[in-house]
């Protein structure tokens, strides 16, 4: 009598049951309900039902998915969205009566005891539809291992309080809406929450298009679906089939499948697909962008009070997040990377587009693949970004940071023609050349800056000569000329900051590009350029839409922190880059472009940076083991062996690469000409020799590549790029700091 017992309590039916089958069976089941909730003084109790768990979902420019984040694998659908094949089959498995009877089935329930008594076993479980879903609310809304033992304990108190709540439900909504609230919010098996993520998880369709067998498949998963794991193997394959049979042949002797149905429905193989369902950016086609996303919304106050609660409203909330990533833009940067890069290379090339006057980031790419596989050489943090981004610490900017005191030079007057004597390498007067923007004194006036091999050993260098041959002694001087500090703030206000999070080392070296980028930061300052002065906070996210239809628009993030002419200035100087300096040898891309090499010190790490008036784009090249260990010298990347790698080597064909496929299709926009009354000529400390003016400027053009070289080729007129592929054969690479 004991055994007998224990078994009562530890079925489905435990606590109702025992009031139930000692009461007579007559009135029908309503009066029976009425007679038992009165015994054990049972009244509805409301039921807390926090929103269920939703993935969410990252789409590009055009709306298509690129990734997906989430806590459980769901995508909740309305009723009218599930094929009748499944909601018949369902209901005939769980419970047949469902439309007949109220929050308990009392005539199902006194069926399951029986069974089970029989068996001396817990074979039938005789909860409703109502019963079970009320079980998975008080799951799923667990906060803790012990909660969620709670909720599903074969106690006569857990019992109890379900009916309660199912009572609750059962006034509260429709049937037809419990039952879409139970196909929505229940487990079955391989990773999928919800009837329609189950459906795209085993047949690869929606739970509309489900056919017979497959509605039975789904049907039969939901009892046990951790034994019925398709994705387990070929033992628990076998178990699901066997169950989906069992739903077939249930619904077929309940008058739903005729006897041909059951017959073909039975010789359809199990059919599971197994499509993929995991999320995370490990699993996206553009992992580096969509780490960005993601610490976009971690970052974001807005989205929650701690990074816990914006990490679960990522993984729970349901949300759609359009950003602005271009699949065509994204595809052209991916394989510029690798004609030239190898993902195996330990050496990684990282390259970011954005666009001028928006700040929007249009493609980041990498050579080396994102996952945790170090035998793979694939990286597990964001090659692309800053740490504040998933990023790591970024690479030495070189010479790109030089177009800063250029900036500053053009904005406190100087003019194109501007320069002065330089010798092969520089040494500052003393303590007092350098101050940092606390008045601190920086610097060591014992240490020898060099220029770099191919600048040559000085002379008379202008704003132009100057930054063409990326000559350091020059830049030195200059910046001594216009002021650290102001220098460094030039480049604050066009968003430069350090890869690390650290505050901008304020060194005498600060022109030379001593301070770790990433692209895109360094991207985003040159695109202020493009943009005629206009800076722009690098976005990622145009909008997030909630699951109830709440849509946040993001709108670009803009300030004017430079006057449009002395943009202009920068941009006529950098587009000489392609035809008279470091990246003569590389070539133009056929349209107007302006832009900058960077070398480091030692050939630690190699960049450039360029951008046209509708793109802009920079490029690194360091190896992330450490650049001061492992220098780009005798390399292998790509194939090929390089003695040094030069800003134009491979980080500046990349980037040519790059925006000529790009821009395919986008009409060419033309850079502004520069105001030549305010930069044209010179101020003073203008050469004796007579300038060299080919393009009729009336500014001195100097020397093709700034080394003292003289050219006999007329330059062919302001922006004009008679070959845009390069007037010169070979590779001419710039030096350290270039």
């Amino acid at each position: 009598m004991l055994r007998v017992i224990r078994l009562a309590l530890a079925s489905a039916v435990a606590g109702v049951l025992i009031a139930a089958i000692v009461l007579p069976a007559v009135g029908g089941a309503g009066v029976t309900v009425v007679s038992v909730t009165r015994e054990l003084r049972i009244a509805p109790e409301e039921l807390d039902e926090p929103p269920l768990p939703e993935r969410t979902v990252v789409l590009d420019k055009n709306g298509k998915q690129i990734a997906q984040f989430y806590y459980q694998y769901r995508q909740s659908v309305p009723l009218s969205k599930v094929a009748d094949v499944m909601k018949k089959a369902i209901v005939e498995i769980e419970d047949a009566r469902f439309y007949e009877h109220g929050a308990i089935d009392l005539e199902g329930m006194a069926r399951a005891l029986w069974k089970n008594l029989q068996s001396g076993g817990v074979n039938e479980g005789g909860s409703s539809i109502t019963q079970q879903y009320v079980k998975q609310v008080l799951v799923n809304k667990a906060k803790t291992k012990k909660e969620a033992a709670a909720a599903i304990a074969p106690t006569v108190s857990r019992k109890l309080n379900e009916l309660r709540h199912a009572l609750a439900i059962e006034e509260k909504y429709s049937k037809d809406e419990i039952l879409e609230k139970y196909l929505n919010i229940s487990y079955f098996g391989a990773g999928a929450y919800g009837i329609e993520a189950a459906a795209k998880r085993f047949f690869g369709k929606h739970a509309s298009e489900l056919k017979l067998h497959e509605a039975a498949t789904l049907a039969g998963a939901v009892q046990n679906p951790t034994l019925t794991d398709p994705s387990r193997g070929k033992e628990f394959r076998e178990r699901l089939l066997a169950r989906r049979n069992v739903v077939l042949d249930v619904m077929y002797k309940g008058g739903k499948i005729t006897y041909e149905e059951l017959v073909a429905a039975k010789k359809k193989k199990l059919g599971y697909k197994g499509y993929d369902i995991s999320g995370g950016c490990e699993r996206s086609k553009y992992p580096y962008f969509c780490l960005y996303v993601q610490h976009e919304i971690l970052n974001n106050k807005a989205f929650g009070k701690t990074v816990k609660e914006r990490r679960e409203l990522l993984t729970r909330g349901g949300l759609t997040i359009r950003t602005t990533i271009d699949p065509h833009m994204q595809k052209a940067a991916e394989r510029a990377i690798r004609q030239y890069v190898k993902p195996s290379d330990k050496p990684v090339a990282a390259e970011a587009l954005v666009e001028p006057g928006t700040g929007r980031i249009k493609a980041m790419a990498a050579s080396r693949r994102f996952g945790n596989n170090k035998k793979k050489n694939e990286s597990n943090y964001n090659l692309v970004a800053d740490s504040a981004h998933g990023g790591g610490a970024g690479f030495q900017a070189g010479s790109t940071f030089k177009v800063f005191t250029l900036a500053t030079a053009l904005e406190k007057g100087m003019r194109f023609g501007d320069g002065f004597e330089v010798g092969g390498t520089y040494q500052a007067a003393g303590y007092h050349t350098f101050r940092n923007c606390k008045g601190d004194r920086v610097g060591d006036p014992n240490h020898v800056v060099h220029n770099a091999s191919g600048e040559g050993g000085g002379g008379f260098k202008n704003l132009q000569t100057g930054t063409w041959g990326s000559v350091n002694t020059f830049f030195m001087k200059l910046q001594e000329r216009v002021g650290l500090c102001d220098v460094v703030k030039m480049a604050k206000r066009l968003g430069i900051k350090r890869a690390d999070g650290k505050k901008l080392g304020e060194y005498e070296t600060f022109t030379l590009g001593i301070n770790e980028m990433d692209p895109v930061t360094v991207a985003s300052a040159y695109a202020t350029f493009g943009a005629r002065g206009t800076y722009c906070k690098p976005m990622a996210i145009t909008s997030v839409t909630d699951r109830n239809g709440k849509t946040i628009e993001f709108k670009p993030d803009c300030k004017q922190v430079l006057e449009p002419e002395v943009a202009d200035a920068v941009n006529h100087i950098l587009s000489g880059v392609f035809t008279k300096g470091t990246m003569s040898g590389v070539g133009g891309i056929g349209r107007d472009a302006a832009g900058k090499t960077g070398t480091t010190d030692e050939y630690r790490a190699a960049w450039f940076a360029g951008y046209t008036p509708d793109l802009a784009a920079a490029v690194s090249i360091g190896d992330p083991r450490g650049s001061y260990k492992y220098p780009l010298r005798n390399v292998v990347i790509g194939g090929r062996y390089y003695p040094q790698v030069f800003g134009a080597s491979i980080s500046g064909p990349i980037w040519k690469q790059t925006m000529l496929r790009a821009l395919s299709g986008t009409p060419a926009s033309s850079f502004i000409r520069p105001d030549m009354s305010r930069f044209g000529g010179c101020t003073g400390g203008c050469p004796k020799k007579k300038p060299k003016d080919r393009d009729g400027d009336g500014e001195d053009d100097g020397d093709e590549t700034g080394t003292g070289d003289e050219v006999d080729e007329a330059d062919d007129g302001f922006f004009t790029q008679r070959n845009p592929f390069g007037r010169r054969g070979g590779d001419r690479s710039g030096g350290p700091g270039r």
